[in-house]
Parts: structure tokens; sequence; C-alpha cells
């Protein structure tokens, strides 16, 4: 060990095979990146300013849209800065707070989308004890407890995967600092790190998707019970947009693992949609289907357009 230099700095070497693409992909994410920004900004100005909102399934979405812009926050714009021809170097503190936060903001997000098919659950299956079971305790609860369930498991991670040494390489040949990426720099033993890490990682997201179909399981034999068309019909209307959002977020993890070998680029390709692509597809999932959260927009702008006609005329 006397022989080697410990890594204070790691170089991000980028997404693979993608030499010679820097300048489209810097404007295509950059846009991306914009639009989850501004979706999810919209989504929260109008949970909180319309009191119509104020309800345990928009409460979770307001949640939601909170960790999405973390999530994508957490690597898209180190990797926009050096698509742009900024250093692809990043600290060995800042590569530590990026593997914690991309794994802290990713778990929590796969508790919520847990609890959010919960809450479907109740609504659907208990209209009537809707708002006596998730009162605003419970949604407290439920909220925390994603957010502490998240910070404990990016916790674990994250010591297992920084407590070894780094003495060698510090080349992370990938676009951010994410476990598989690092622990091949390590000097030391690994493999506890590697097996905690899957065995988490894999356990964790299982355990998330089963409950999920459990629920709506429930919710489909509910549903089916409902005499009326009309009924079945606002009754899957308020579950389709969670069930889309849980597609397009666990889609891609499905498609990686199932893939024996997984070449570099797909990997990426995947991480890439988890990253950026569902989190800007959330606001439009949940908004443009529905018709309150329009309704609160529209109210948001016409407060503003007014207030700024007051402000011009005196």
């Amino acid at each position: 060990m006397r022989n080697h230099t410990l890594v204070t700095e790691f170089i991000l070497l980028g997404i693979p095979e993608t030499e010679g693409l820097e300048t489209v992909l810097f404007f295509l994410f950059s846009s991306l990146y914009l639009c989850t920004l501004l979706g999810n900004v919209l989504i929260l100005t109008a949970i909180v300013s319309s009191s119509r909102l104020h309800t345990p399934m928009y409460f979770f979405l307001g949640n939601l849209s909170m960790f999405d812009l973390g999530f994508s926050s957490t690597t898209v714009p180190k990797m926009l800065l050096y698509l742009s021809g900024q250093s692809q170097g990043i600290s060995f503190q800042g590569c530590m707070s990026q593997l914690f936060f991309y794994h802290f903001l990713g778990c929590t997000e796969c508790f919520l989308y847990t609890v959010m098919a919960y809450d479907r659950f109740v609504a659907i299956c208990y209209p009537l004890r809707y708002m006596v079971i998730m009162n605003h305790r419970v949604c407290s609860i439920l909220a925390t407890g994603t957010w502490m369930g998240g910070c404990v498991h990016a916790i674990i991670l994250t010591s297992l995967t920084f407590q070894l040494t780094y003495c060698a390489s510090n080349e992370v040949d990938y676009y951010f600092c994410d476990i598989p990426a690092v622990l091949p720099l390590a000097c030391g033993d690994t493999s506890l790190a590697q097996r905690v890490g899957f065995t988490n990682v894999g356990l964790l997201s299982l355990i998330c998707f089963f409950l999920i179909l459990v629920s709506y399981t429930h919710i489909g034999i509910s549903i089916s019970k409902i005499r009326s068309a009309e009924g079945r019909q606002r009754a899957f209307s308020t579950c389709s947009a969670h069930i889309t959002a849980i597609l397009c977020a666990y889609g891609p993890v499905i498609i990686i693992y199932l893939q024996p070998n997984p070449s570099a680029l797909l990997g990426a390709i995947i991480q890439i949609l988890n990253n950026l692509v569902t989190p800007m597809l959330n606001p439009l999932i949940y908004s443009l289907r529905n018709k309150d959260v329009k309704s609160a927009l529209r109210n948001v702008f016409h407060k503003r357009a007014f207030l700024s006609c007051l402000i011009s005329e005196n």
C-alpha cells in the first residue's frame, strides 16, 4: 500500500461508445433536463396552490415530483458539464455524495411507488373509509418512512463502497459514480460490497414490485365487481396514471436484468432512461390526463396574469 497514492479525484470517462457525439447529446439531454425541471415544478406549484389538491393522492404525487427533481439532478448536471467540454473530474467526496443521493432517492422513489399503490388500493376497495384510513397522520408516517428507508439503504451501500481503499486507477468507466463502476477501482476485497449491493438493490426492488402487484390484483378484482361501465371506467382512470408511471420506472430495469450479458452501452441507455426520461414523463403522465391538475395550473397562471396587470396599471 505504501507504493500507491491514495485517490482523491475520479475521472468520469462518460457514456460508453459515444465518442464524437458529445455536442448532440449535450443539447438532447439539456432539453430533457429542462423539461424535467419545468414539469415537476409545475406539478408542485399546482398541488401547493390549490386546496382541492390537498388530498392523500396528490400529497404523494408532490413527493414524487420532489424526488424526480432530486433524482435527475444527482447525475445530469455533471454529465452535461463534461459533454460541454468541461472537466470530467469529480472529487472523492463528490463521488461519494453522488452515489449516496443516487441510491437514496432511487430507493425512496421505489418505496413511494409502493405507497401510492396502497393509496389507490384503499381508494378503490374501501372508498367510503378512504379519508379515515388515509388521514394526515398516516400519510405523514408513510412519507417519512419512504425517506428514512431510502436513507438507511443509501448509508449501507455508500459505507460499504467507500470504506475500501482506492489507490490504483481513478478512471471511472461510466458517466456517474455507481457501485459497479467504482468498485473495480478499489485495492481491497470488494466481494462483500458487491454481494450486499446486489442483494439489497435486487431484493428491495422485488419486494416493492411484488407489493404493487398484490395491490393492483385486489384493485382489478374490485373493479370487475362494479356493475356500471361508467363506474369501472372512473375507477380504472384513477389508477391508469400510476400504472403507466410504474411501467416506465420498472420496465427498463426488467429489460436490462433479463439480458444475460448486457453491453455497457445498453446499461448506460437504461440508466439514462431511469435518471432523465422517467422523471420527465411523470409530470406528463399525471398532469395531461388529470383535469384537477390542469385546472389548478390554469388558476395559477390566471392569478399571476391578473397580478401583473394590476402592477403594470399602478
